[in-house]
């Protein structure tokens, strides 16, 4: 593989950021930002082959897209970094979500091996690139914390654990992704909870926050509880508390987050293909990454499905990149 994987996403757009929306004061040079091509201004990391147990931050704009929509979330990772841009130059400063600064004390540490050279047109070869990468960063001792990109990119991701098995999967997500094919495609983005299912390394699934009406019909919920899924909707969630959830989830075990960032409250990040009422609020999403790496270890994480061109006023590009931040925080305190 080649050392440098970081690329422009295929489209010149102009990806809104929370702190310039042209109209008011710019929270980043209050701060003293830097113009940082990296996430929070993390070290960039070059070549995969240097990473040494750190989490790793991986952009990945493209999978298997569908036909129909194609690569809807290519400009996600570069808006994500951008709404982290602003509190670059303050990492030794307090991050209250955390208790301290988000990366302090000895620990793991993060860099940034910056974008995949994927492409929209060529989904075979990015599958086979992200499933290399990310095999490269674990075996070497990381975490992959990948900016997705669409729903299709956990599939290779996932897959990527073979030798590291087992790995129970987390997913928030609007949607229980157990389609086996659409169109006849079988590693799209309502599949990648069905391909997971056939992976012998993956021990079991906790999907949390499902709600109204998406891909999956009668038979593909009722495949998932076959294999032994389990449910937790975001109407369960509202009354039962984040707890619960984490109560389903196993200890003592690897667990690879899957955000999908659609499972979020659309009040708070709008930016997402298909807006449903409800879902899960920040905290919840805050508790769920903190209380996971309390009982278990998270073995990597995925944030996906975010659509800076829906985003208003880079509100939800701003929430995702402090849940990031979380995820990094937790990471870096489980060695």
């Amino acid at each position: 593989m080649t050392t440098d994987k970081r690329v422009s996403a295929d489209k010149d757009v102009d990806i809104p950021s929370h702190s310039d929306n042209g109209t008011g004061p710019d929270i980043g040079k209050m701060f003293g930002a830097s113009d940082v091509t990296t996430f929070f201004g993390l070290p960039a990391c070059d070549d995969v082959t240097l990473v040494n147990g750190q989490a790793v931050i991986v952009g990945v704009p493209h999978a298997t897209p569908y036909l129909s929509v194609g690569s809807y979330c290519a400009n996600a990772p570069a808006a994500i970094r951008k709404a982290a841009a602003p509190f670059s130059n303050n990492q030794a400063h307090m991050n209250f979500d955390v208790g301290e600064p988000t990366l302090a004390g000895p620990g793991r540490g993060a860099v940034d091996l910056g974008d995949l050279a994927v492409s929209e047109e060529t989904p075979a070869d990015n599958r086979a690139l992200i499933e290399q990468t990310i095999r490269s960063i674990i075996d070497r001792g990381g975490v992959p914390v990948v900016l997705g990109g669409d729903d299709s990119v956990p599939i290779p991701v996932f897959a990527a654990y073979a030798d590291h098995a087992p790995v129970t999967v987390v997913q928030v997500d609007a949607h229980i992704d157990w389609r086996d094919e659409v169109d006849g495609e079988r590693y799209g983005l309502s599949s990648n909870m069905r391909r997971a299912s056939e992976m012998p390394h993956v021990a079991g699934m906790v999907q949390i926050g499902q709600r109204a009406i998406g891909s999956a019909r009668p038979a593909d919920a009722a495949a998932a509880r076959a294999y032994g899924a389990t449910f937790i909707s975001a109407r369960e969630l509202a009354r039962l508390g984040i707890d619960y959830a984490l109560d389903a989830i196993p200890a003592n075990t690897n667990i690879i987050i899957n955000l999908d960032i659609d499972g979020m409250k659309p009040a708070e990040v709008p930016g997402v293909i298909g807006r449903a009422p409800g879902g899960l609020g920040y905290w919840e999403v805050v508790e769920l990454i903190h209380g996971i790496a309390s009982k278990s270890r998270i073995a990597g994480f995925n944030l996906l499905e975010f659509v800076p061109e829906r985003d208003v006023d880079g509100l939800g590009a701003n929430i995702a990149a402090h849940v990031v931040l979380n995820a990094l925080a937790a990471i870096h305190r489980e060695v």
